[in-house]
């Protein structure tokens, strides 16, 4: 082995995710620890056989819109640009990157798979479990209270007299049974992104969608929602949020799970903010292809030391305002995934004490007329 093999061999040895390189004979020239350890008994093979081993390995189980592997690297070896693949191992879909470099004039692929590290599901289902007990002892207290409050009211006593009390250990079981649904979603979603079944579903729910009138309807369905915890008391939302989308733009995407997503980010604006500022809905065509959907508040902002804990499980902003609202930190993790299981992105801007500006890239649908691309202020 040369010099430089010992080198590309260290390098990928300490790298976290599942390494395989192919030759352009699609040979197996290179490996690491990672992929030994998830791929097994199976390496065997492919090093014995080469990329047709591979390929078949990868494609076992795949959903049906899915693009075979080797589609994705004759893709990836035309262009030159690295793509997305997911394969499906030990009973869950693991995302992975094919990309291509060169070496002494041969061009090489390299497939990296990646193990997720679900301690955060982990952790959800420690949570979940405590958070069921809580609302099962705490409901089953106020139930008790209620029905006391109603069997030992003396002779005379009005509903008038009984309603305070009563109403009052109803709404603290609301305020339960709404957590313990909260945290039953994302549970829920986070099960769907683990199993990889979030991008079937995407892609199954994937259709073409008029943005200003989804958004229309989006907002107009807020009145029947209950976008925030209800301890709180947030005012007319509806009212707060301003939307300035250009008619003609034409989204590709799940309206399931792009509704889902804006929720969550259209909570935490409203809990993060005084209840006076304006959330504003801000989407345009890109010159790339995709819309651009900025949801931009005037709230407290994120801290620069906390930038990086934002997408994060478990992981809430230390401010005194934001600790002080309720919130289990989980949702940006699974809105991340969310948006990339549609082909999209996510990402945000902040300033404290000056706001917060949520971005989401979505592909903009095939038959997008050009000019829907030409709105773009960009």
């Amino acid at each position: 082995m040369t010099k430089t093999q010992l080198a590309a061999q260290s390098l990928i040895d300490s790298m976290a995710p599942s390494v395989l390189v192919f030759d352009s004979a699609d040979r197996l020239v290179l490996t690491n620890e990672s992929a030994k350890a998830l791929f097994g008994a199976d390496l065997r093979l492919i090093q014995a056989e080469g990329w047709g081993a591979a390929q078949v390995l990868f494609n076992a189980k795949q959903v049906a819109h899915a693009r075979k592997i080797d589609e994705i690297r004759k893709g990836v070896l035309t262009s030159g640009e690295a793509a997305r693949f997911t394969i499906y191992r030990g009973g869950e879909r693991l995302p992975g990157w094919i990309s291509t470099f060169s070496e002494g004039g041969d061009k090489l692929t390299m497939v990296a798979v990646d193990k997720p590290d679900w301690s955060a599901l982990n952790d959800l289902m420690s949570k979940y479990l405590d958070e069921v007990r809580e609302v099962m002892h705490a409901t089953q207290g106020h139930t008790n209270i209620i029905v006391q409050s109603i069997s030992r009211a003396r002779a005379g006593t009005t509903a008038e007299q009984i309603a305070p009390r009563v109403t009052g250990f109803a709404r603290l079981i609301d305020i339960h049974m709404f957590r313990l649904r909260a945290l039953t979603d994302m549970v829920e979603r986070l099960e769907r992104i683990r199993t990889g079944a979030v991008r079937d579903l995407a892609a199954r729910g994937k259709k073409r969608i008029s943005f200003a009138d989804y958004m229309e309807d989006f907002v107009e369905a807020l009145d029947e929602s209950q976008l925030v915890d209800p301890e709180n008391d947030p005012g007319d939302y509806r009212k707060r949020i301003q939307a300035i989308i250009p008619p003609k733009l034409m989204l590709s995407a799940s309206t399931e799970h792009l509704t889902v997503v804006l929720h969550d980010i259209l909570r935490n604006a409203i809990m993060y903010s005084m209840r006076a500022t304006p959330i504003k809905v801000i989407a345009y065509a890109n010159r790339d292809g995709s819309g651009q959907i900025d949801i931009v508040d005037e709230g407290y902002g994120v801290r620069t030391e906390e930038v990086e804990r934002v997408f994060s499980p478990f992981m809430r902003s230390r401010q005194p305002q934001i600790m002080g609202e309720f919130g289990y930190g989980l949702s940006l993790y699974l809105c991340k995934y969310e948006i990339e299981a549609m082909n999209g992105r996510i990402w945000f801007a902040s300033e404290e004490g000056v706001g917060t500006t949520f971005s989401i890239k979505l592909p903009l649908w095939q038959d997008a007329t050009r000019e829907t691309r030409e709105s773009s202020p960009q």
